[in-house]
């Protein structure tokens, strides 16, 4: 039973101000993992307190200690990996598997790329008689999602410490107890006093107040375009900056050069994967229309094959987040029912033997058409839709046609492949079930957000930049020889 009822903040934990207290859901059989503090307006005012004051130090800091304190988050954080995994596992339901070699292993993995990138990043430069500095913005409010929870929290903090900022971290309340190592892990290296402060609670509570705070000089949200939008709103009053990962509806373009069985049995595994709570999961799969038949029982045989279970378990996938993501799910499965797509496999309902809990059966739909609902809207579960094409033009109008922009995948010949990623309106393309280069860029176009998270790009957003006009550099010394 974990119990997360205090905060971190200004380098010690603190009770908070008040008293309300939720319990934390295991999904994997309905029972109470933990409980975790809700925190107030107060306790986020007392938490950006202390990051404004801790940024008038920790923002001169030199990349040297930078460095050095990275290097020791790095060192702490790899002591604790067995700790994380079991509380990803506990709170947000992922497999054992899947966390240990993947949810928390890509939060290590944001630390040591922001390490590499600092080592060799500019932050100015001459341009005539000008001085171009690019200095940290100040403190930055991290509003976090349940369902990658290390990967979203540290593409945050990663930058954030590198380029000198301070910050105030609301982790979601589903999945609080990884956050809640993380600052043991963050006090463990020494981070100074200030620089990273803790306050558990939900959008209401700690999302508002954090957002539309006054001494807030960014936001850096992840989590659904609706949530988004009201942040920025939040956010408006006072002119933040605002770095949003919102939705996607990601398309995944099977060419006719493609290698039908890996281009489709890699995509059943894309969205599949962590339950399918991806926000760049490839939802739509397009393919050709004359070889649908072929590609839905290639869909149909990878589906049966992902078992799903208990995260103990060897299944290869667990449960869904929370009751409300297991609800919204079903009422999409029935919507594209409903509306007339074919039912491949899977369906309403939980899988058999698994009457407790919030399991999804693996979901494929065919003949679907980009107009209804599971085509549009973002089921962030196990349910794959595929759409059938004439020609690539109709495939690449078809892909772009969603109010989203985050990821698309192409499969086929490299150079064909690459071609129609040029046309393609989304933040980051990945050609041939290439592995996720957590160095690249990740951010979306449309109403999938603003800003870059992941590797040196991400630098820029926590940066403000400034032209010091009429710069005259010292004179160098003269050689006395």
């Amino acid at each position: 039973m974990y119990t997360n009822l205090k905060f971190y903040i200004d380098g010690s934990w603190t009770n908070p101000t008040g008293e309300t207290v939720i319990d934390v859901i295991n999904p994997a059989d309905a029972s109470v993992a933990g409980r975790v503090s809700i925190g107030t307006a107060a306790n986020v005012d007392k938490a950006v307190t202390a990051a404004r004051k801790a940024f008038t130090t920790y923002s001169s800091t030199s990349v040297e200690e930078r460095l050095a304190l990275l290097d020791r988050i790095i060192a702490a954080y790899q002591q604790r990996t067995g700790d994380l995994a079991l509380a990803i596992s506990e709170e947000m339901g992922a497999p054992t598997w899947l966390a240990e070699q993947i949810q928390v292993p890509i939060g290590l993995a944001h630390f040591q790329i922001a390490r590499a990138a600092l080592e060799k990043f500019d932050f100015g430069h001459s341009q005539g008689n000008n001085e171009i500095v690019r200095e940290p913005i100040g403190v930055v409010a991290m509003i976090s999602p349940w369902n990658w929870p290390m990967n979203q929290v540290t593409c945050k903090v990663a930058p954030a410490l590198a380029t000198g900022c301070t910050m105030v971290l609301k982790p979601s309340e589903i999945s609080p107890f990884s956050a809640t190592i993380l600052a043991e892990i963050l006090d463990e290296a020494k981070v100074p006093a200030g620089v990273f402060n803790l306050v558990h609670g939900d959008g209401k509570s700690v999302g508002n107040a954090l957002t539309s705070h006054p001494d807030v000089d960014m936001v850096s949200f992840t989590g659904s375009t609706a949530a988004g939008i009201q942040v920025a709103k939040n956010a408006a009053e006072t002119v933040k900056r605002v770095q949003q990962e919102l939705g996607g509806k990601s398309p995944n373009i099977i060419l006719r050069s493609a290698d039908i069985g890996a281009a489709v049995g890699g995509g059943v595994a894309q969205i599949m994967l962590n339950s399918g709570q991806s926000c760049n999961a490839p939802s739509r799969m397009l393919v050709p229309a004359e070889r649908m038949a072929e590609a839905i029982a290639i869909a149909r045989a990878a589906a049966e094959e992902w078992t799903v279970g208990r995260p103990e378990s060897n299944a290869k996938m667990g449960p869904v987040a929370s009751e409300a993501q297991w609800n919204k799910i079903q009422r999409l499965i029935q919507a594209g029912i409903d509306e007339g797509a074919k039912l491949v496999t899977g369906g309403p309902g939980r899988p058999d033997g698994l009457e407790n809990g919030f399991y999804v059966r693996p979901t494929i739909f065919a003949d679907v058409t980009n107009d209804m609902t599971i085509a549009r809207e973002e089921i962030f579960g196990p349910v794959l839709t595929m759409i059938g094409y004439d020609d690539e033009e109709e495939a690449i109008r078809i892909a772009n046609d969603t109010i989203y922009g985050l990821a698309a995948y192409v499969q086929g010949e490299p150079a064909e492949a690459q071609a129609v990623a040029q046309k393609l309106r989304a933040g980051q393309v990945l050609l041939n079930n290439v592995q996720l280069d957590l160095a690249a860029p990740f951010g979306g176009y449309k109403q999938s957000g603003n800003g870059r998270e992941w590797g040196a790009e991400a630098f820029g957003d926590f940066l403000e930049t400034k032209a010091i006009v009429g710069f005259r550099k010292p004179p160098a010394a003269q050689d006395p020889a």
